[in-house]
């Protein structure tokens, strides 16, 4: 061999056992973890991930020296619930906080509570979004709500509110680099989550960029005019559309009555102009209003088409987001000069993420939530000197529940058994690439249902090429090829040549939501986008908060049915004994607990509650046994939480089908096997009365249950009769 070429071999192993050796030795002292969050900032909207819309150089500096993400996603596609499962390392179904406008559970076990157990110092500054306190930090001071980007309040761990005057984006740097310089104990690492509110809605830009994109238009995507054809029906029920979603002062920003109601949705006003002081204000409509005045004489001319006024929503709705994106990359900017400036850079890691992505006009939306690309990925840039490689980008499928993870191996620390999630330093430390066993598909679901933006609730897996969504509304399930078809224009479920495919996925799908414990039976569901259903729970929470009730039935349609076939048996067991039906047609065991939870039970607090629910999960699903089981065990604990006196008579469900083999009853009896074990003789009371219905050759006559399913007046007499003693003996 060549002396020189003996050289060269030897100087670049020396280099990289030189790179790998910090890699060792940043492992010995823990390293500080800067973590910079936005909400809905989308990768299309990001230089670093290839936009052509808008440059962001303190985005891509990290990227630049560190690696970029390109299939990087959100587990659950919503502001709060993304935050939990970073918090967590764990699915939104575990941790508990599925949609916005729950709260979050901040006693459980998070990785900053388990970094403090580290020796870390721990501060979060700008938007929490979680509905309780930020618990786990040493310091916090967060925006309530989704806060404002003019002028905003922030929420003091003393339970004041601090008002700064000013721009948000700007305000939250300041205070998180101000913690940094002067409150942290500076012999400690520490970690710093800096959370924006940026590029969140309504996207109101700093006076400094008022004037980006002045005389020039941001391209349109090529499904800004799509009409969904070829994919479930259920896309055409948003209400996240440019085109008939967009609110005349809150997105347009144009001031006064909504002139153009068949072109602009009314009634929310923009309350961030409504904060501003008179600079402020003078300086904004100096921007706005001749462009606005344009506009409005166009209109009022009659010059403009209904696609023409859908271009100008556009451009007024991407410059303004990408306006906001601009203060943003520079604050993005500051931490890192901040950094650089006092020796803090080579032991501290820096990610630059987003709770979820967004739509940029793509299929004609804003917002997120769909499990379509634009919402589904979200960035992640990650900067560690001595680690990972300068300049790598990396195709590995992560989610956001592998941060939590990865701080904690970073750190040093444990990483609990059931967190979900994978930590990423494995892929870091090689070269950003997948190592061997990684995950070859990430699990996505979404549980708002009867919300803002009609969404329907669904999940569903990613694979590196393909991507299978199920909708339970309608049990619709769809499929992209993202290689043939990387704008999901057209689903190939039904395409022949796909059907392997299909399969394939459906197992994977299978498999994924066993190996997360994912449990619909347990998992509160809404069905408030039936209107019937709707009605009747806010008819029953009304009835619920008046109290005085000694006895409930809750369940399905065959307990509602006490006010149809049921009604007179009703009146002769019932009329005098202050009861209430709580028994929804349809519903299952994660209706019931929805409904409890929110209302049915507010001031309901009986001497004996009957509990009957699981059929139709057997009916809709042949759900399994044990998961049936344990959406059983979830009410019963529900009702002794919330009414803890109360005698619950947990019955069995009843029998369904014609015969003794019929495999739906047979279901139900194996799901009657093991929630007979819930009897303590105390509380609740185990009643299997199924003998009391059936024929003595093991059928249903339909004299008792015409549709061997439901129950006919003779069939309520029997269930009434059956229970009767055993409601006397718990005191009714």
């Amino acid at each position: 061999m060549h002396p020189q070429s003996f050289f060269s071999r030897w100087a670049t192993l020396f280099i990289i056992l030189t790179l790998y050796s910090s890699a060792a030795a940043s492992t010995g002292k823990q390293p500080n973890i800067v973590f910079l969050f936005s909400d809905d900032h989308a990768v299309q909207a990001i230089s670093a991930y290839g936009s052509k819309s808008n440059k962001t150089p303190g985005i891509d500096r990290i990227a630049r020296e560190g690696a970029v993400f390109v299939n990087s996603f959100c587990a659950n596609s919503i502001c709060g619930p993304s935050r939990a499962c970073i918090l967590t390392g764990k699915h939104s179904h575990i941790n508990g906080f599925r949609r916005n406008g729950e709260q979050f559970d901040g006693g459980q076990p998070t990785f900053p509570k388990i970094l403090q157990q580290s020796g870390y110092q721990t501060a979060l500054v700008g938007k929490w979004h979680l509905g309780s306190n930020p618990t786990g930090f040493h310091y916090w001071e967060v925006l309530p709500g989704q806060g404002n980007y003019y002028n905003p309040d922030l929420l003091q761990m003393d339970g004041s509110r601090k008002r700064y005057t000013g721009y948000c984006t700007d305000i939250i740097t300041d205070r998180a680099i101000k913690w940094l310089d002067e409150d942290r104990d500076k012999s400690k690492p520490f970690v710093l989550m800096c959370q924006h509110k940026a590029p969140h809605r309504n996207w109101s830009p700093a006076p400094r960029h008022f004037s980006m994109f002045d005389g020039k238009d941001v391209p349109e995507p090529e499904s800004l005019f799509d009409d969904f054809a070829g994919r479930t029906p259920l896309l055409k029920e948003n209400e996240m559309s440019i085109k008939n979603h967009f609110y005349w002062g809150h997105d347009a920003k144009l001031h006064g009555e909504n002139q153009y109601p068949a072109s602009f949705q009314s009634n929310i006003n923009n309350r961030e102009y409504q904060r501003m002081n008179a600079t402020q204000k003078a300086a904004w409509d100096k921007q706005y209003e001749p462009e606005n005045q344009a506009f409005l004489a166009k209109m009022k001319a009659g010059e403009l088409s209904d696609k023409e006024i859908l271009r100008w929503k556009y451009q007024r709705y991407i410059k303004d987001y990408l306006r906001t994106i601009a203060a943003l990359d520079e604050n993005v900017a500051r931490v890192l000069n901040y950094l650089d400036e006092n020796n803090l850079t080579e032991n501290t890691i820096v990610i630059y993420s987003s709770d979820q992505g967004f739509y940029l006009g793509e299929h004609g939306w804003y917002d997120k939530r769909w499990m379509f690309e634009e919402s589904l990925k979200m960035p992640f840039v990650v900067r560690w000197p001595g680690v990972i490689q300068p300049g790598t980008q990396s195709s590995a499928l992560i989610q956001n529940i592998d941060y939590a993870p990865t701080f904690l191996e970073a750190a040093g620390a444990d990483i609990p058994s059931d967190i979900q999630g994978r930590s990423l330093i494995p892929v870091f430390k090689n070269n950003s690439k997948a190592p061997s066993g990684w995950r070859d598909a990430i699990y996505y679901a979404y549980y708002e249902n009867d919300a803002v933006h009609e969404v329907p609730i669904h999940d569903g897996i990613r694979t590196q090429r393909y991507k299978a969504m199920f909708f339970p509304r309608g049990r619709q399930w769809q499929l992209f090829d993202l290689l043939t078809d990387p704008n999901e224009m057209r689903s190939v479920h039904q395409d022949e040549a796909y059907r392997p495919i299909l399969r394939g996925l459906q197992k994977r799908y299978r498999d994924l939501r066993s190996y997360y414990d994912v449990n619909p039976a347990t998992i509160p569901m809404t069905r408030g986008d039936e209107n019937w259903w709707k009605q009747r729970n806010q008819k029953t929470n009304q009835m619920a908060r008046q109290g005085g009730y000694d006895l409930a039935f809750i369940g399905d349609s065959i307990t509602q049915g006490w006010e149809g076939k049921g009604k007179k048996v009703w009146e002769q067991f019932y009329g005098n004994r202050n009861a209430i039906n709580l028994g929804f047609g349809g519903d299952r065991t994660e209706h019931v607990i929805w409904r409890l939870s929110r209302g049915n039970l507010s001031n309901v607090k009986p001497k004996v509650a009957v509990v009957m629910i699981g059929t139709n999960n057997t009916g809709h699903f042949l759900q399994t046994p044990s998961e049936v089981a344990a959406g059983v065990k979830s009410i019963l604990d529900i009702i002794q939480s919330k009414t803890p006196n109360t005698q619950i008579l947990l019955l069995g469900i009843f029998p369904r089908g014609k015969d003794a083999l019929d495999e739906k009853r047979l279901n139900n009896i194996a799901i009657n096997q093991l929630i007979r074990r819930y009897h303590d003789g105390e509380k609740i009371h185990f009643l299997d009365i199924g003998d009391s219905l059936v024929e003595p050759d093991g059928t249903l006559s339909q004299e008792i249950m015409p549709d061997l399913l439901h129950l006919s007046e003779t069939g309520y007499s029997r269930w009434a009769a059956a229970i009767e003693s055993k409601l006397t003996s718990l005191g009714l």
